[in-house]
């Protein structure tokens, strides 16, 4: 893996903050980068949620917070979180101290449970709305990067009637984009090319 200088250096999106190697980090291994992992689409769904109002900044230097305080995102401990665990939460300085956000976390596990008691997973209802392959926005700068979609608008809608909450369409449509759904690097990014090719 090459050297922080290095990395300073490539041309990437304008969000990655260059002074931050997590951030870096987060951009050139993870961002954009499909995901079918269970436990890693629940976490970025809840982090999406958590970042409401606030910076993703923010909250990827919390990540690892959130990952000791929400029981390394298992959800049927989640689920049984109660009032002692609420209490615990927002005493945490190591995530975003806010109630309406732990609790629907809280809600998300309970509503994830219900889903997995039908015999779904995240994954596969996630991908099907894009048929298993990644949408290749070929965005020129990240000026042009919508906020939300008529997609994001949909899976939106149905994750609120499955339950879930704190997923609005634009914090959906930024879930999209963490986790490969649409590839919204702009062509200016090196990681665009990256992922066009790896997923053509």
């Amino acid at each position: 893996m090459e050297n922080l200088d290095v990395r300073m250096t490539i041309e990437r999106c304008a969000w990655a903050n260059p002074t931050n190697p997590l951030y870096l980090r987060y951009h050139d291994e993870e961002w954009g980068v499909p995901c079918h992992n269970e436990i890693q689409l629940f976490e970025m769904l809840n982090l999406e949620g958590a970042q409401a109002g606030l910076s993703w900044e923010t909250i990827l230097n919390k990540r690892e917070g959130y990952r000791n305080a929400f029981a390394g995102w298992n959800a049927e401990a989640i689920a049984r979180f109660d009032e002692t665990d609420r209490a615990r939460l927002l005493a945490d300085a190591g995530i975003v101290r806010n109630r309406l956000k732990i609790d629907a976390t809280i809600g998300n596990a309970q509503a994830y449970l219900r889903m997995r008691e039908r015999g779904e997973t995240l994954d596969a209802w996630l991908w099907r709305f894009v048929d298993g392959r990644p949408i290749q926005s070929n965005l020129g700068s990240g000026k042009e990067t919508p906020a939300q979609t008529a997609l994001s608008e949909t899976i939106s809608k149905e994750l609120k009637k499955m339950g879930f909450r704190f997923v609005g369409p634009t914090i959906i449509y930024a879930w999209m984009q963490a986790t490969g759904l649409v590839n919204d690097h702009p062509v200016t990014c090196f990681r665009h090319a990256h992922l066009k090719e790896s997923n053509s």
